[in-house]
């Protein structure tokens, strides 16, 4: 039976902070976080949700919007990983397929603090703290790692550690955890080619500009096995200290719907939706090698 969901309840957890007198007020209220809060059913009423336009879900994605997150280029067929999860929490919200609509959000622009024009944006944007400094992120709902591509045959395809990848030239899209990575994990000899997007990333890969690239794994594994078969996925790795990184759900700080979101994404982890989503659309994410 669908979940009708509704009004936010005042259930944001403060994180205290050990500040100076003169700012301690500041730093409390932006260590405030919000991830975790979950509202009752009886609060989240299609009717009473904080919406952008009343009676419209309206999700932000960037475009492109790559495979296997979303297929042909196209938000609005529910195909693909986050396409399936957008609307899959949009039914368990309570609305029909025809109350969502897409826009287009620049992926760059997104961890930027002010007012946003969608409800919530689902683009592979990973949960962290310097981001949830300007906008408020919902329960994760996909685990990914890092992976390293590199084209067939040449050095770095022979990799077998991180030392190894030290002395090549390697790139990321800007403004993504691949391209903290690489600088934070594989701390390369030379800086990482900071890219505008995974396109122009793939380009210079096979133009031989870059030895190899990084990206998170699903994309990576797409990359490898469809859009350059004469590449291979080197390895897989996480970040810093060997948190599993998270994509969450994007929203503005502040906003009164993310509690209502993150019951109906419980209620899909907990029956099993999220899990048959993650079968579908990414269960060619098999055993990659770990890079240490």
């Amino acid at each position: 039976m669908r979940l009708h969901l509704s009004h936010r309840s005042l259930a944001a957890v403060a994180t205290a902070v050990l500040a100076v007198a003169a700012t301690a007020c500041a730093a409390e209220e932006k260590a405030e976080d919000r991830t975790g809060d979950v509202a009752e059913a009886d609060e989240c009423a299609v009717e009473d949700l904080a919406l952008q336009k009343e009676g419209v879900l309206t999700i932000g994605t960037d475009s492109p919007a790559y495979e296997p997150w979303f297929s042909d280029n196209d938000p609005t067929n529910g195909k693909g990983f986050e396409s399936a999860v957008a609307y899959a929490l949009a039914e368990e919200l309570g609305f029909e397929k025809d109350q969502v609509e897409w826009i287009k959000v620049g992926f760059n622009s997104l961890a930027k603090p002010g007012e946003k024009d969608f409800d919530f944006d689902i683009n592979q944007v990973s949960i962290s703290p310097e981001r949830d400094e300007v906008v408020d992120f919902s329960e994760g709902y996909y685990s990914a790692a890092q992976a390293v591509i590199a084209l067939k045959g040449t050095p770095a395809a022979e990799a077998t550690s991180l030392e190894d990848l030290k002395g090549l030239k390697i790139g990321a899209q800007t403004g993504t955890t691949s391209l903290t990575a690489i600088r934070e994990v594989i701390q390369p000899d030379q800086d990482p080619a900071v890219l505008d997007d995974t396109n122009v990333a793939k380009q210079q890969l096979l133009n031989g500009q870059l030895d190899a690239i990084v990206a998170d794994l699903p994309t990576a594994f797409y990359i490898s096995a469809v859009e350059i078969p004469d590449s291979t996925l080197v390895g897989q790795f996480q970040v810093e200290g060997g948190e599993t990184e998270e994509f969450g759900l994007l929203f503005e700080q502040g906003s009164e719907l993310l509690p209502c979101v993150n019951l109906a994404l419980e209620t899909l982890k907990e029956d099993g939706t999220l899990a048959d989503i993650e079968q579908q659309w990414l269960s060619d994410v098999v055993s990659v090698p770990e890079l240490q």
